[in-house]
């Protein structure tokens, strides 16, 4: 928790920073990448530098780790902090990363802030940032020693065993080990990281959902092309380039939205390709006679466009007690409903543990209906793909 003296300073001044923090996270990351180019171009996704997601993650989790820190002070954020810690092992972040970053995030501060920032503001929130920083560290040692790899070394090489194309902008990817040992163990619901080499040689890395279950001698992944502007350099890339005998450049494991143990009711809301955790959870149910509840809520653009429509449906039907709900905004599927999914409408149990993923609208609404129907908040977990631009909002 904060020290006596640092509360009484963050509480006056988390106003005036957190209405600067964008302007902040704009100037922390232009210091950063002028002093260190290899952070963008082999770390950091450039897609989320140009729209600003990145930076308002970044604003979002500091204000929301602050806020926490004066509301609850005898807490820690736990979830917020897993979430990103996971993210971070994935990429394979190391503890002397958070001093470059200290350096750079606190050179923005002075810059933006000027003579508020006083010897002891600055002090302040130093003790925010290391105390964020150290809870962080902390977490992600643990993964990788969960991993049995030393800190940030998660990468192996995997080569593609097959490629198939789910729908016009959507393919599955099976990974095996180059040496023919087993892909690993992982948790229904999680990610690894796939790094590749671009035609300007940048290492791009972005995260994509395991999307089978676990138990066999490879891993599957399912990409969706994402197009528009900036489009998506590593999806476009393997979508262009990636074949079967190709190697990619793969993370261990990681992840914390994973299917739980026990019997209880589970609603597992997805949207778009925020299907693939799901997938996963429900192949392992199946493989393992799960007799749990589970409700399956998916939306899509159309019947066409939803990959893994028809396994989506055979998981769901080989579990006695699966009901499956789509939605489709445009019309063409007899068996589901128009439009966006309507929650409310469900026969839902309130001690449901509910898992959505999706996009950010999308999880919002569905996370409304819930509470509105009495479902508890620490009962609702998401997964986010990119950057995490709730945080900041979180019940």
């Amino acid at each position: 928790m904060l020290s006596e003296q640092a509360t009484p300073v963050v509480r006056a001044t988390l106003p005036a920073v957190g209405g600067a923090l964008d302007e902040i996270t704009e100037r922390f990351y232009a210091g950063l990448f002028a002093a260190h180019p290899e952070l963008l171009r082999d770390l950091f996704n450039r897609g989320n530098q140009a729209t600003g997601d990145q930076r308002k993650a970044l604003a979002g989790s500091i204000a929301a780790f602050a806020g926490a820190l004066l509301e609850q002070p005898g807490a820690r954020p736990d979830v917020m902090l897993s979430r990103i810690a996971h993210k971070h092992a994935s990429l394979g972040v190391t503890s002397a990363q958070y001093k470059v970053v200290h350096e750079h995030l606190f050179a923005a501060i002075a810059a933006v802030l000027g003579e508020a920032v006083t010897p002891e503001v600055a002090r302040a929130w130093d003790e925010v940032y290391w105390l964020m920083a150290n809870a962080l560290i902390a977490i992600e040692a643990r993964l990788y020693q969960e991993q049995g790899v030393a800190e940030g070394q998660v990468w192996q090489p995997m080569e593609i065993a097959e490629r198939r194309t789910e729908t016009p902008d959507t393919a599955s990817f099976v990974l095996r080990h180059v040496d023919g040992r087993p892909a690993g163990a992982f948790r229904p619901g999680q990610y690894v990281s796939v790094q590749v080499t671009l035609p300007d040689g940048a290492r791009q890395i972005r995260q994509y959902s395991l999307s089978a279950a676990p138990g066999r001698p490879e891993w599957r992944i399912t990409v969706k092309r994402v197009d528009g502007d900036p489009a998506g350099e590593v999806s476009s890339w393997l979508h262009a380039h990636a074949a079967v005998g190709d190697r990619l450049t793969v993370s261990a494991p990681f992840g914390d939205l994973v299917l739980p143990e026990g019997e209880g009711p589970l609603l597992l809301a997805s949207a778009g390709i925020g299907s693939t955790p799901m997938l996963a959870m429900l192949d392992h149910l199946a493989a393992t006679g799960s007799n749990r509840p589970v409700t399956v809520v998916h939306a899509d653009r159309s019947p066409e466009s939803h990959a893994h429509r028809e396994e989506l449906r055979r998981l769901v039907d080989a579990l006695p007690q699966g009901s499956l709900h789509l939605w489709y905004e445009e019309p063409g599927a007899a068996d589901a409903g128009r439009g966006r999914a309507r929650i409310a409408e469900l026969d839902l149990p309130t001690d449901l543990t509910a898992y959505l993923c999706g996009p950010l609208p999308f999880m919002r609404a569905v996370r409304g209906d819930l509470l509105a129907r009495g479902v508890a908040p620490a009962a609702v977990h998401y997964e986010v793909f990119g950057p995490d631009l709730w945080l900041g909002g979180e019940a």
